[in-house]
């Protein structure tokens, strides 16, 4: 398979920015389809927010297992669901390309993770190979609308498509995942938008919080400067206008998800 680096890294502002996914705010086009009952693989669950949430809504008689490449993000999910104190809810270290091979799941789900795959008409094969029903949502970061769009937001937006196709993936996988999913096979595909908004003093202090931390300490800086896509100083004006930006009673933010559920 083809390699790619995974953009974000596992930076504890990265994380924590991770762990506050749920299935409200990061999967409702999913919500209304999970049973009592059901087996969910959750493909790049990151520290499993969102897989927990999922098991909450299958019961007991339900089982979620939760996969990522990251032995050290699969460790920060266990305890999560053990403080939640969810037992019905397993983390392994998995490949997004052979996940639970022989098994068999109601659903495969996975959020935002096709963005960092360098093959993912193969990732889905995959999927399919083993789902009843692939549940998958991309952002499409082009398309992200930010006010005050200053100079160095603009940037920092056509920064983060560079450094994704960079490290081989798309920044704007939201947009291409139905061609993907006819690519892989699926007979069925259902596909539409979600948004995330953040604009209230709690949302800004949330996403643009994350940022300042993220642009000059996260794999975001390692990557940028790598691949040479920004300087320490231009880094430095991301994080500073991501400060004025959360600072700001007029900020708005809203970033377009494409989703798709896939039968074959």
């Amino acid at each position: 398979m083809t390699a790619a680096t995974y953009s974000h890294g596992h930076h504890a502002s990265v994380v924590g920015a991770h762990a506050a996914r749920t299935v409200a705010n990061s999967a409702a086009y999913l919500s209304p389809l999970v049973e009592p009952g059901m087996r969910i693989l959750d493909v790049g669950c990151g520290p499993g927010s969102i897989t927990i949430d999922l098991a909450r809504r299958v019961g007991e008689r339900g089982l979620v297992v939760g996969i990522d490449a990251s032995a050290e993000v699969v460790e920060t999910a266990r305890a999560a669901a053990a403080e939640a104190r969810v037992a019905n809810v397993e983390f392994h270290v998995g490949d997004a390309y052979a996940p639970t091979p022989g098994e068999r799941w109601d659903v495969v789900h996975a959020h935002q993770v096709l963005q960092h795959l360098g093959e993912p008409v193969a990732a889905l094969a995959a999927w399919r190979a083993v789902g009843d029903l692939v549940a998958a949502r991309d952002v499409v970061y082009s398309a992200t609308t930010i006010h005050p769009l200053t100079p160095p937001l603009a940037r920092w937006r056509e920064i983060m498509v560079a450094l994704q196709a960079a490290n081989g993936g798309d920044g704007d996988a939201g947009a291409r995942l139905k061609s993907w999913a006819r690519a892989a096979g699926f007979a069925s595909v259902e596909t539409d938008v979600e948004t995330w908004c953040f604009e209230s003093p709690g949302g800004r202090a949330f996403w643009g919080g994350q940022w300042v931390e993220r642009a000059l300490h996260s794999a975001f800086a390692d990557g940028t400067e790598r691949h040479g896509l920004a300087d320490a100083a231009e880094r430095q004006a991301i994080s500073d206008a991501w400060a004025a930006w959360r600072d700001d009673e007029d900020g708005w933010m809203a970033m377009l998800h494409g989703w798709i559920l896939a039968r074959s």
